[in-house]
C-alpha cells in the first residue's frame, strides 16, 4: 500500500462511519416527529443530536486525526502541478478551509471543558461544523493525494487518424448509431466522453473531447473496450456541486408537508364542500409549509436549474423543457386554487341519497325457517 492510499483510506473510513452515524441520526429523529415532519419530542430530539456529535469526534479521532494533515499536503502539491483549470481555485478554498476545520478541531479538543456531561455536549456541538466539512468536502483533498502525476496518458490521434475518426463518429452520430455511455471531466477541466461507434453491425468504443451534441468536439482515442480507454484516457476528477452551500451532513429540518394521498382521503371523508375546499387549497399552499403542488413546481425548477448547470446543448434545452413545465405547473395551481375557492363558497353538502354501503347485512331473524332450496333434478351419470 503507497503513502497516498494509507492517507485517503484515512479520509474515506471516515466519511463512511459520518454516513452511518447520519442515517442513525435521522431514523432516531424520525421517531421524535409527528406525520407531518413537526418535532414534538424536542428534549429526546437533544438528545440524539447529543449521541451522533459524540459519534462524530470519535470517528474523527480513530480514522481522520492521524492523517488529516498529511493528507491536505499532499494534495496542495498535487494541486500546484496540475494544468490550469477553472475548478483549481474553488479546490484551493476547499482546501484551505479543511485545514482551517482541523487547527479548530484540534485547538478545541486540546481545551479544558466544563464538568461533564454538559460541558462535553458544548464542546461536540461546537465541533459539529468542522467535522461535517471534512464528511462533505474531504473527497477533493482524497482524490488530489490519490492522482498518480507519473500516469502516462498516451497521447491523442494526430492529424489525418484524427480527422477521420472524428468524421466516422460524426457520421455515425448523425444516422443515430453513436451510443453515448459515460462521461467525465478530466484534470483540465475539459469533457470525455466515451461512445460505441456502431458501423456495419460492428462497434468500437471511442473517447471524444468537447460536448458532443456542439460543433467542434473531435475523437480522440479508439480502444477494443471500455477497460482499456479506462487505462488509458486521462482520470475522472469529482464532479460539482449545483449548489455550493449545500451539505448532506447538515440538512435544514424538513418543513410540515401534508402527502397527496392524504388530502385525496380527506376529500372522500368530506361532506360538506368545505372540507373537499380545504384539502385542494392545503395541495396549492405557498411558504414554509407549501402544498405537493408547490413543491412539484420547486422540484422541476430545481431540476432545470441541474440542467442548466451541466453547460451542455442538450443541457439547456432541458432545462427550457422543465422551466417551461414548472410555469405550466404554477398556472394549473393558481387554476386548482380559484376551483376550491369556488367549491368552498358553494356552502353545500352531499345528498342523503349517497348512503353508505353497510359493512354488515342483517340475517334472517331467530325463529324464521331457512328459505326452501330449489328441488333437486337428477341426472345421470355420465361415463366415459
Amino acid at each position: 500500500m503507497t503513502p497516498g492510499s494509507k492517507l485517503t483510506d484515512g479520509a474515506r473510513n471516515f466519511r463512511l462511519r459520518m454516513a452511518v452515524i447520519d442515517r442513525e441520526t435521522e431514523t432516531a429523529l424520525d421517531m421524535t416527529r409527528d406525520r407531518y415532519g413537526r418535532t414534538v419530542h424536542p428534549d429526546a430530539a437533544a438528545d440524539v443530536r447529543a449521541h451522533r456529535d459524540r459519534a462524530a469526534v470519535e470517528a474523527y479521532t480513530t480514522y481522520l486525526a492521524p492523517c488529516a494533515d498529511a493528507l491536505l499536503d499532499t494534495a496542495r502539491r498535487t494541486l500546484d502541478e496540475l494544468p490550469p483549470a477553472r475548478h483549481l481555485a474553488g479546490w484551493r478554498t476547499v482546501l484551505d478551509s479543511l485545514a482551517a476545520s482541523t487547527a479548530a478541531i484540534r485547538r478545541m479538543l486540546d481545551r479544558p471543558t466544563a464538568p461533564a456531561p454538559a460541558g462535553e455536549r458544548t464542546q461536540y456541538k461546537a465541533l459539529w461544523p468542522h467535522l461535517t466539512a471534512w464528511a462533505d468536502h474531504g473527497f477533493i483533498a482524497s482524490h488530489l493525494a490519490d492522482l498518480d502525476q507519473r500516469q502516462q496518458h498516451k497521447a491523442p490521434l494526430a492529424g489525418e487518424e484524427q480527422q477521420m475518426w472524428t468524421e466516422l463518429a460524426r457520421a455515425a452520430q448523425r444516422r443515430g448509431e453513436l451510443q453515448l455511455t459515460e462521461s467525465w471531466y478530466a484534470a483540465d477541466g475539459q469533457p470525455i466522453t466515451l461512445a460505441y461507434l456502431v458501423e456495419n453491425d460492428d462497434s468500437t468504443v471511442v473517447a471524444l473531447r468537447g460536448d458532443p451534441d456542439a460543433p467542434g468536439w473531435q475523437v480522440i482515442g479508439h480502444y477494443a473496450h471500455e477497460y482499456e480507454a479506462g487505462q488509458i484516457l486521462p482520470a475522472a476528477v469529482p464532479p460539482g456541486v449545483l449548489r455550493a452551500d449545500v451539505s448532506e451532513f447538515n440538512r435544514a429540518a424538513p418543513a410540515p408537508e401534508v402527502s397527496l394521498q392524504e388530502l385525496i382521503r380527506d376529500i372522500v371523508e368530506a361532506q360538506h364542500a368545505g372540507d373537499a375546499s380545504n384539502a385542494l387549497l392545503s395541495a396549492t399552499q405557498r411558504g414554509y409549509d407549501a402544498g405537493p403542488m408547490v413543491r412539484l413546481q420547486e422540484l422541476l425548477e430545481t431540476g432545470s436549474q441541474f440542467a442548466g448547470a451541466l453547460e451542455t446543448v442538450q443541457g439547456r434545452q432541458i432545462a427550457a423543457r422543465l422551466a417551461a413545465l414548472g410555469r405550466q405547473v404554477e398556472l394549473l395551481a393558481r387554476e386548482v386554487e380559484e376551483a376550491a375557492e369556488d367549491l368552498g363558497a358553494t356552502v353545500a353538502v352531499l345528498p342523503p341519497h349517497r348512503t353508505p354501503v353497510p359493512r354488515f347485512r342483517p340475517g334472517p331473524a331467530v325463529d324464521t325457517a331457512p328459505p326452501t332450496p330449489p328441488p333437486r333434478t337428477s341426472t345421470a351419470a355420465r361415463h366415459r
